[in-house]
């Protein structure tokens, strides 16, 4: 049974916009969601790790579900990321993203716990057998402790609503074995910013990206061009993009994407507790990584994307 649905391309990691006092700021994370779909982006992930889901109130994450659809207004797919410590919680969480008619959910393994194999199959096995939105599974092994290997996915190919295995865990072989084990059973997502041109060589349709709310433009070129075999012209990009991409594999990503938006005139730097601002000479060194990126910023070879606005 092949996926009903056809989520290709890149969809950033929408981050969340707070206030100086943390409050959430809805009108300015609609504001970010709509300079990312004017740029030519292929879908949203809204609540996820950049989104700051573990930091959110189950309010607030319906607001940002709220403002993610009415953004995008069907120009895109909205997927919201669900991150919860137990099935249960899940499942209700989920049940306020179909209120809320989001086009699908980005499920993590049970949080906190460090499950066995089999339990965090069961655990991706029970919502999605909850749920009538498609859901895509996340596997980021270095930030929570819990590894979706490729016969986790695998076991899971009877459950109709799982549709999507995101890959993380920076293992690009894994693309193969999933596939060599289930076929075209589920769409692949690369997960690893800078991992992502391997990612695509070995079957991924699609990008779930960081760096991409920084530079958005350039990561739906650089994917297209990837996924289009224009190797040489792909290669050029990603050199010029792999020190910020790097930022994304590090335990403090979140402020560097968002420190990197708000360079970009894109966003707010904050981040709300226990998320800390960045160090002054980690700050000094994502702003070097910045200004030497944009002194060097290529022209984008064609890939059909539309004019800038």
């Amino acid at each position: 049974m092949k996926p009903a649905i056809s989520w290709e391309g890149v969809f950033p990691a929408v981050t969340t916009q707070f206030r100086d006092d943390y409050s959430l700021d809805i009108d300015a994370t609609a504001k970010v969601m709509e300079g990312l779909i004017r740029d030519g982006v292929s879908g949203m992930i809204v609540c996820g790790t950049v989104g700051e889901n573990c930091s959110l109130t189950t309010a607030e994450k319906i607001q940002v579900m709220e403002a993610g659809k009415s953004v995008a207004a069907g120009r895109v797919p909205v997927i919201c990321g669900i991150a919860e410590f137990t099935s249960e919680f899940a499942i209700a969480t989920a049940k306020e993203a179909a209120k809320v008619g989001v086009d699908g959910i980005m499920l993590m393994p049970a949080l906190v716990y460090s499950s066995k194999p089999h339990e965090t199959a069961a655990h991706f096995r029970t919502v999605s057998k909850a749920t009538d939105l498609p859901v895509m599974i996340y596997n980021n092994p270095p930030v929570y402790k819990n590894d979706v290997t490729p016969d986790v996915v695998a076991s899971l190919v009877d459950c109709e609503t799982i549709v999507c295995f995101k890959e993380s865990s920076g293992d690009t072989r894994r693309f193969i074995d999933l596939r060599n084990k289930v076929g075209d059973r589920f769409i692949m997502f690369a997960g690893l910013d800078d991992v992502v041109v391997e990612s695509i060589a070995m079957g991924a349709q699609g990008w779930v990206s960081g760096m991409s709310n920084a530079f958005p433009r350039e990561g739906e070129t650089l994917f297209r061009l990837a996924r289009a075999g224009r190797y040489a012209e792909a290669m050029k990009l990603y050199e010029w993009f792999m020190p910020l991409l790097h930022l994304d594999a590090r335990p403090d990503l979140v402020q560097c994407i968002k420190l990197c938006e708000h360079i970009m005139g894109r966003g707010t730097f904050l981040t709300r507790p226990p998320r800390l601002a960045l160090l002054d000479h980690e700050r000094a060194e994502v702003e070097a990584l910045m200004a030497a990126a944009l002194k060097t910023r290529p022209e984008l070879p064609d890939v059909g994307l539309k004019a800038a606005a």
